[in-house]
Order: structure tokens, then C-alpha cells, then sequence
């Protein structure tokens, strides 16, 4: 049985693995802090889309459903022709906002080291 395994087992309802697996994916910190640095409230699937061109349409409606489903953003949808979506940060991830900017700015500052750092464990 491997350590995850036994982990696993051990600390089922763990708050840390739980909360931190699902914000910690590629795309789910980056979606939080776009909604955050938007110039208003709410932003539509487009603009957010825009902001972050990387991102697959798929990829950010399965974050956005999954950041939806956690309650860190709300989807409100206007009933009208086309249809329009806009997102929203809660008061939850609002609450949240400083340690994001936080790892942001840690992360920021020792970018170079770490990029060093692993240059000279790969022996380049």
C-alpha cells in the first residue's frame, strides 16, 4: 500500500486534500484571480476567456462548474437572445482573496530561485 493510500485511509474527510485538491488544479487559482482583477463585478464567459487565452472553452466551463459547485463563484444567466452568462467571486472567495494574493506575491519573489533551482537538479 503506497503512502497516498494509506493517507487516504487514515484522514478520509482530510479539509486540507479535500479544499486544496480541487483549487490547487491547473486552472482554478488563475479563474479566481481573473474574476478578482476584472474592472467590475461580473464578467462574462467570453471576457473571462479573453483574459486567459490558454484555456480551452471546455477546460473553463469544467473549472467554472467545479468553482460553481464549491460555491467560490456564482453563475447568473439572463434570459435573453443569445443568452448571457455572467460569473461572479462569492463572499467566500472574497475571504480567501488575501492568501491567494499572498502566494501570488511569495511566489512572485522566489520564481527565479525556484526556476534556478531546478535547472541545476535536471543538470542544466
Amino acid at each position: 500500500m503506497d503512502r497516498t493510500t494509506i493517507q487516504d485511509a487514515l484522514f478520509p474527510g482530510c479539509p486540507i486534500r479535500n479544499i486544496l485538491a480541487k483549487l490547487c488544479d491547473k486552472w482554478s487559482l488563475l479563474v479566481i484571480y481573473t474574476l478578482d482583477k476584472a474592472d467590475k463585478e461580473t464578467i462574462r464567459f467570453k471576457e473571462l476567456q479573453r483574459e486567459i487565452p490558454d484555456i480551452s472553452q471546455k477546460m473553463l466551463t469544467v473549472t467554472l462548474r467545479a468553482l460553481e459547485d464549491d460555491g467560490y463563484v456564482t453563475r447568473t444567466v439572463y434570459p435573453e437572445v443569445p443568452p448571457r452568462v455572467e460569473y461572479a467571486l462569492t463572499s467566500r472567495t472574497r475571504s480567501l482573496l488575501p492568501h491567494i494574493n499572498a502566494l501570488i506575491k511569495w511566489a512572485a519573489e522566489n520564481m527565479d530561485a525556484i526556476i534556478k533551482d531546478r535547472k541545476k537538479a535536471c543538470g542544466k
